[in-house]
């Protein structure tokens, strides 16, 4: 799930919240995702040296997802030639009081992890221009160009204003995409097969060569 696949990571995670004091549930769900990596072990991760496709994030979040204590879940990744090189899903550290501010905490957690890669980059010799961000929240995309300070916004941790920032600075910018559109709703809750197999493919991850080829 680290390294190679991105596909697995909202299962892990979730699973690994049981890891303390499993049950008998916990381990039939390891199974399920241990019998889902045989039957596509000839899955590999391709990247695009023709194209001319920039870094690029696409960044969701299922409010108020945990049951127990009301987080919030944060999932994104990054694509760089048509492939994922960074994705995480996890819980959010604080909750929040509505579906836009859940959104608005996980770009700002996306756009932290953007110029950590642009610092990467930079200092392997490559330039990295303008980072996209993709989301599929009006309301908090409004809060992320239109910093005011208002009595919705205003309790949010200060660390998350930090994406306002990074927009007045051109360091990246931040677009809406239709919520059925979004791949990284994968990094927030389960999906039916349909939108997982459609949003899994534009991870980057296509049925490698077989064995006899």
């Amino acid at each position: 799930m680290l390294g190679t696949r991105p596909d697995i990571a909202f299962a892990v995670i979730k699973l690994s919240q049981f890891s303390a004091n499993p049950r008998k549930e916990h381990y039939e769900r390891a199974k399920y995702i241990c019998h889902y990596l045989a039957g596509t072990k000839d899955y590999t991760m391709i990247f695009d040296g023709n194209t001319n496709e920039g870094l690029i994030a696409h960044s969701d979040s299922d409010w108020a997802a945990d049951i127990n204590n009301r987080h919030s879940i944060t999932g994104y990744f990054f694509k760089l030639a048509r492939s994922s090189v960074s994705w995480l899903s996890r819980a959010q550290k604080t909750v929040a009081l509505s579906s836009t501010e859940a959104e608005y905490m996980a770009i700002s957690d996306c756009c932290r992890q953007a110029m950590w890669m642009t610092n990467l980059f930079g200092e392997i010799g490559f330039h990295v221009s303008l980072i996209t961000i993709c989301g599929d929240n009006q309301g908090s995309i409004f809060i992320d160009s239109n910093p005011v300070q208002e009595k919705r916004t205003k309790h949010i941790d200060i660390r998350y204003h930090y994406i306002c920032e990074c927009i007045e600075d051109n360091k990246v910018s931040v677009v809406f995409v239709p919520g059925n559109d979004n791949p990284a709703d994968m990094f927030t809750k389960n999906l039916d097969r349909l939108k997982f197999v459609k949003f899994r493919e534009q991870l980057g991850l296509t049925f490698g060569p077989t064995k006899n080829a």
